[in-house]
């Protein structure tokens, strides 16, 4: 594509933004970035996915860009799983004032039944995936459709059976996050949502963030184009639309497994208090213990809820490379190796196509941002 059309693309897709957004394809990042734009507005012209942004930084340089039905890059997606690290970062502002340790008993804070060996259980086990406990709970969609707490979803994740003895093995877990997000209710003696609010986003004077809702309605952020989403997130299942990621229970229940809002520069600048270590919301010897790997050899390397090694990232990210995606369509990564950050944010779920336009505009930063390197 010539650059004239290129930008009376870009220019369509992005409606009612100034045309700085545009004018900034000049500059030197923003060069870089322009076959990722090409592939999202491609994207969204189309339809298929039908609001995204794009936020990157290159060292001192920054860029946004919005696309479709997202008329600003601050429009605030539902992040999923890119929620379990931010959360976590709450967490984790407790370790720094010394209220548990990483090999904390689980049963110290929580009624845990002495079986499967999850007496064994620690707190390392259910940041890294190695706890035993499965993604999502049998009765999932039971107890989303009673619209039920998320102490409930607590309680019926204490008496679920393991996979597998805690530290045997890898098997990713939304539930071993959950009791994570509850040990931190107990010790902060506030919930997860307050938790996030005070101790991260406030912290980072973060201005289009919540855990849930928070002081948003459901009309300040994008909705998932849900008809697309995965079986347990109520895509496929016309009777879900009250339990559903677009629901108004859903949106204030604040899971913190994935119930996250934030807009894409509000990802990316939690994101580097870990790639710069600033100590705003956790000391800097916490925020390298948090993206280096903390699992034995043979199992898939994790943080303390982040993905962390080149496949954290996208192909040509290095292997000091950290972030998590989002089964709602989100991808968010930082690489310290080239200085870089990254957040593509879509409504298309992520298991709706492969490969998913996030991926494709991912990858592509990641050509530009390695021009010249």
């Amino acid at each position: 594509m010539q650059r004239r059309e290129f930008h009376q693309s870009l220019a369509a897709a992005l409606g009612a933004v100034p045309l700085a957004g545009i004018d900034s394809l000049h500059s030197d990042l923003g060069r870089r970035l322009q076959q990722a734009c090409q592939i999202l507005t491609e994207a969204t012209a189309s339809q298929q996915v039908r609001a995204a942004t794009l936020h990157v930084r290159l060292r001192d340089q920054q860029e946004s860009f919005c696309f479709g039905d997202a008329k600003t890059p601050q429009a605030m997606f539902l992040l999923g799983s890119i929620s379990k690290p931010v959360c976590m970062t709450a967490l984790m502002t407790l370790f720094d004032q010394k209220r548990f340790a990483l090999d904390d008993l689980v049963s110290r804070y929580l009624p845990l039944p002495a079986a499967d060996g999850r007496e064994q259980m620690t707190v390392r086990h259910l940041l890294t995936h190695t706890c035993g406990l499965p993604d999502q709970l049998p009765q999932n969609n039971t107890l989303r459709a009673a619209h039920a707490g998320l102490q409930e979803f607590v309680l019926a994740t204490l008496s679920t059976p393991l996979l597998f003895r805690p530290g045997t093995a890898y098997s990713y877990s939304s539930m071993g996050i959950l009791l994570a997000a509850r040990i931190a209710e107990l010790l902060a003696e506030k919930p997860i949502a307050e938790l996030v609010q005070s101790a991260v986003f406030d912290r980072l004077q973060l201005q289009h963030s919540a855990q849930g809702l928070g002081r948003f309605t459901p009309a300040d952020v994008v909705p998932v184009q849900i008809e697309q989403a995965a079986p347990e997130a109520g895509g496929g299942d016309p009777t879900a639309k009250l339990w559903d990621w677009n629901s108004d229970y859903w949106r204030r229940l604040g899971a913190p497994w994935g119930g996250t809002h934030m807009s894409a520069p509000d990802v990316a600048e939690w994101l580097a208090e870990f790639m710069d270590t600033r100590g705003r919301v956790v000391t800097p010897a916490t925020a390298r213990l948090m993206i280096q790997n903390h699992n034995p050899d043979g199992l898939e390397s994790r943080g303390l809820g982040f993905d962390v090694g080149r496949n954290s990232g996208s192909r040509g990210c290095s292997d000091q490379t950290f972030g998590h995606t989002g089964s709602t369509g989100t991808v968010a990564w930082a690489d310290p190796e080239i200085r870089a950050i990254c957040v593509v944010l879509t409504a298309l779920p992520g298991r709706a196509v492969d490969p998913h336009p996030r991926e494709l505009a991912s990858e592509a930063v990641v050509r530009g941002l390695r021009l010249s390197q």
